[in-house]
């Protein structure tokens, strides 16, 4: 007889169980509870898994453990709130130091509910160094984000069963023990797979739809990684999606900013399917929109920039793009395509007012060759941005902490370092004055302008795409800080420097 219990319309849960699928797990050892019972009565009808119980949660745990060992594959076990879950930690202890791929699926009613004298309620938060791999926690599900939260946190968990040669994870599932188990077919959930340099066969690259490198904060490119790069986008007629960040110089930079960034008109150029994600974090907020992305970092870390993470290759950037280049391969269809739409955009720009933007235009091609350029957070990187540097020309920008507080030391530093080359600061005014102590250290030499933008205020909080916009003059008070740092004076810093 069939059952008439199917899937909970617990979404966070619905989320664990299709992952579990998705990456090939199915035996599960259950213990008996009331807080994990939307997730074992949602799989005990499931064909896929394969369910033994156990209501000893420490003989449930080692229970996994020779099972894993026998079989080479994960197992998870599940258990209720209460100190059901503190009996698994002698198993997992022995599966970390085994490397054995338990996982553990805890349930909860809710962090929120720790500390309160509530029956069957422990802090899970806080765990042993040395009993899982990762932990993570799934809340319930309301909303796109909390959805998107709860397959990454997932997927973290259920990949980290084989990294780095694999061992225990922990998930913590909370639940409001809804009662309806009427779903019939659980909805689509994105699993992330990741990849290594021992894989014996790797995912090709989708045919159908245009291919995107994206680049954020980058180490300067090595002329091997820049001629894979440029080999790579020759193979599959890609561009690369750059800041002044990037670091990367080659064939296929494209600095779109003008044309991803127009909210009232809509480049057909600017959707592509596949994006391929290397660097870090990025000062570019406009660029091609993709449906899915591939990550490339030697971390293996999942990075969600954009939303749409669906692999990870845990590698060099060097070794993925040189797998996938083909030697004889020359497209630039997409290139020629981009570049001509971004010229006409930049001719139809209008005299710009004396602004940040401005000296930006009127500055790029008058800057000395082989110099380099140190942005401020904001307004100065993003302005600049709009606008390709020459070439041999490099730039840096404080976009890891994205604070405005070191920028200027940042620079001195780089100056130091390297006494023969030219190093070009450009600083709004709050960026420098706070920072400008570094200015009088006895250890600057002459190979560093600084080009400050006073305009008074953090202007960026007044531009019309900004949150803060709202507030008009009312933000000049203390969020963007207009007349902090005095009048503008015209001699103030340079007499700082000179005398």
């Amino acid at each position: 007889m069939e059952s008439i219990f199917k899937y909970t319309n617990e979404r966070n849960v619905q989320i664990v169980i299709a992952l579990l699928k998705a990456h090939g797990i199915h035996r599960v050892i259950a213990s008996p509870g009331t807080t994990n019972m939307t997730f074992v009565v949602s799989i005990e009808n499931d064909p896929w898994f394969q369910i033994w119980s156990s209501v000893d949660e420490r003989s449930a745990a080692y229970l996994a453990c020779g099972m894993a060992a026998e079989t080479g594959e994960p197992v998870a076990i599940s258990c209720t709130g209460a100190t059901a879950s503190r009996n698994y930690m002698p198993g997992l202890t022995e599966a970390y130091y085994r490397k054995l791929p338990v996982l553990a699926i805890t349930s909860t009613r809710g962090n929120h509910k720790i500390g309160h004298l509530i029956d069957q309620q422990i802090d899970r938060r806080n765990i042993p160094n040395d009993i899982v791999m990762e932990s993570v926690t799934i809340p319930m599900v309301k909303d796109n984000e909390d959805e998107r939260f709860c397959e990454i946190e997932a997927n973290k968990a259920i990949l980290a069963l084989t990294l780095n040669g694999g061992g225990p994870a922990h998930i913590n599932m909370f639940t409001k023990y809804s009662q309806d188990f009427s779903v019939s077919e659980i909805p689509p959930v994105h699993a992330i797979y990741r990849h290594t340099v021992f894989d014996k066969e790797w995912p090709e690259i989708p045919k159908d739809g245009k291919v995107v490198v994206r680049i954020g904060s980058h180490a300067n490119f090595t002329d091997e990684l820049t001629k894979a790069v440029d080999a790579f986008c020759a193979t599959y007629d890609a561009v690369v999606c750059c800041d002044h960040t990037s670091g990367y110089m080659g064939k296929y930079e494209v600095h779109g900013q003008l044309v991803f960034g127009q909210r009232q008109w809509h480049s057909p150029l600017k959707e592509a399917n596949l994006c391929i994600h290397i660097g870090e974090v990025s000062g570019d907020q406009f660029c091609i929109r993709t449906k899915h992305s591939w990550r490339v970092s030697p971390d293996g870390a999942l990075r969600d920039t954009f939303g749409n993470l669906r692999r990870v290759f845990m590698m060099p950037e060097l070794i993925f793009f040189r797998h996938y280049a083909e030697k004889k391969a020359s497209h630039t269809e997409y290139l020629v395509c981009l570049n001509s739409e971004i010229q006409k955009m930049k001719d139809r720009i209008p005299d710009l007012p004396f602004s940040n933007i401005w000296m930006a235009q009127q500055m790029v091609d008058k800057l000395p060759d082989d110099c380099e350029l140190h942005f401020g957070i904001y307004h100065c990187l993003r302005s600049w941005n709009f606008f390709k540097l020459p070439a041999g020309i490099r730039a840096k920008c404080n976009v890891g902490g994205f604070g405005i507080d070191g920028g200027v030391s940042t620079l001195m530093g780089a100056s130091l370092a390297n006494p023969n080359k030219t190093y070009i600061g450009i600083f709004g005014d709050l960026a420098f004055f706070y920072d400008m102590n570094v200015v009088g250290n006895r250890h600057v030499g002459n190979n560093v302008r600084i080009l400050l933008i006073n305009n008074g205020k953090g202007n960026e909080f007044r531009n019309y795409n900004h949150p803060c916009y709202f507030l008009g003059e009312e933000a000049d008070r203390y969020v963007a800080a207009a007349g902090h740092y005095g009048n503008k004076s015209k001699c103030l810093v340079k007499n700082y420097a000179q005398n």
